[in-house]
């Protein structure tokens, strides 16, 4: 996408592909809208028509009548992109918007690419990065909080308060350069103990938001939860009860589940994926065998593990399994569902363990392991509040935190102004790259060709 010559005419649905009562395609570029009014009969030629309008007619192509559609004109610079755009809303179908996008590829239009309607609004001043970046997590938001989220850091409060980091430590290295032309002198143009103050506001402030990338993970794509145990012990029964419909088969033959299953449910705003795995144990069938390999693999990106354990056994009968699994994947949560409950006389009170029981024969206790999943998705996401924090935001921030603790280490040591402000530009250089005010083509095409086409 970096060879591609912003000055082209693009167009492409905006509003998901398939049946609907309404379908919304984009047109953005100089010749947006000359290229529609060559196919819009209106009682206003588009040509003519005001910024902000929108007009009734009908789309053709060639002699051909096509559909009856509305055409809102936005004139460059008020639009998304920032150039002349063009929104044709038409009857949703899959021929009809075929027919009006064949018809604008007939002329000086191309198709756009992945995101590349949001990547002009970034390089035409309309967005700064981080707010691009933002209109991807806000459409794609797996939980309430995490639409919230995004649309906090749309509104640019994220980036402000970067700028505004950005713009004190490029005055300190303006500072910090000027005491050069006076070394001799002994002139001290910035107090130390000042910017001390402000490179430890700094630290913090970069190392709280790339410890929250791992909770905005959870808001932009949901809470993953592996259910897990011995084979017999009602794992797929469970995820049936959770899901309440019967997705998995249940048999008592051991080894029934060979390959996992994965759902999805929302819950209190949270969206979050549960996995029915293969049953846990030594076997030599090869199938099976893959099963629990695969099993292992999905435990590597679960936020929470829930082990289900046939208490008709005992209540320890998988104790020594949640202890393996909370070695091997310390990151996720180990929650023990005492399952089979209607089997054992006597009765047991959820405790701090996490010992949670249930029969998901009578249905007892699974409205208390749908609480714990909401719970648990709540206080894993609970770190990310002001901005949803991607692995190029952490990465770039953990860079950050080392040139600005490099600073205050220099400025502790008395060291000279040249070696303090050799890791304040630095910091400056990658609080720009966050922000966008530096980039380079090759991030631009990593970060929009993970968009849709229509955006």
């Amino acid at each position: 996408m970096a060879n591609i010559d912003q000055r082209d005419t693009i167009c492409a649905l905006a509003t998901p592909p398939g049946l609907a009562g309404l379908a919304v395609i984009r047109v953005s570029g100089i010749g947006a809208v000359p290229a529609c009014s060559a196919h819009v009969k209106s009682h206003v030629p588009l040509d003519a028509a005001n910024d902000h309008t929108i007009h009734y007619g009908w789309w053709y192509h060639g002699e051909t009548r096509i559909d009856a559609i509305t055409a809102t004109v936005f004139r460059a610079p008020h639009s998304y992109t920032g150039e002349d755009v063009v929104e044709i809303g038409c009857h949703g179908g899959t021929f009809v918007v075929e027919q009006i996008i064949a018809s604008l590829l007939s002329g000086p239009v191309r198709m756009a690419d992945p995101g590349e309607f949001t990547r002009r609004a970034f390089l035409n001043g309309k967005l700064d990065l981080p707010q691009a970046e933002a209109v991807a997590d806000l459409i794609h938001a797996q939980t309430l909080a995490g639409s919230q989220t995004a649309a906090r850091q749309l509104a640019g409060g994220f980036t402000r308060r970067l700028s505004e980091l950005r713009e004190t430590l490029l005055s300190a290295s303006g500072l910090l350069e000027v005491e050069l032309d006076f070394s001799e002198e002994g002139y001290e143009f910035i107090s130390r103990e000042a910017f001390l103050q402000t490179l430890s506001d700094g630290i913090a402030f970069a190392k709280r938001l790339a410890d929250s990338a791992r909770s905005a993970e959870v808001l932009r794509s949901g809470f993953y939860c592996a259910v897990v145990g011995y084979p017999n012990a009602g794992k797929s029964s469970l995820f049936n009860a959770l899901l309440d419909r019967p997705r998995a088969i249940v048999s008592h033959i051991p080894g029934t589940t060979r390959d996992y299953l994965e759902e999805s449910m929302i819950i209190d705003g949270y969206t979050i994926h549960l996995y029915d795995t293969a049953g846990l144990r030594n076997t030599e069938d090869t199938i099976e065998l893959q099963g629990i390999l695969l099993t292992s693999s999905l435990l590597e990106q679960s936020n929470l593990i829930l082990i289900v354990n046939d208490a008709s056994h005992g209540y320890d009968a998988s104790d020594s399994l949640a202890d393996d699994l909370r070695t091997r994947y310390a990151d996720a949560p180990v929650v023990i569902i005492q399952n089979k409950m209607d089997l054992v006389e006597g009765i047991l009170e959820p405790d701090r363990t996490g010992n949670i029981p249930c029969s998901t024969v009578s249905k007892d206790g699974i409205d208390g392991v749908r609480t714990l999943l909401v719970d648990q998705a709540r206080s894993s996401s609970a770190g990310a509040t002001d901005v949803l924090i991607n692995s190029r935001h952490a990465a770039l921030l953990k860079n950050l935190v080392h040139h600005l603790t490099a600073a205050e280490q220099a400025i502790t040591h008395q060291e000279p102004a040249d070696l303090v402000a050799i890791d304040i530009r630095s910091a400056v250089r990658i609080l720009g790259e966050i922000t966008g005010d530096t980039w380079n083509p090759d991030v631009l095409d990593t970060i929009f060709s993970r968009f849709c086409i229509g955006k």
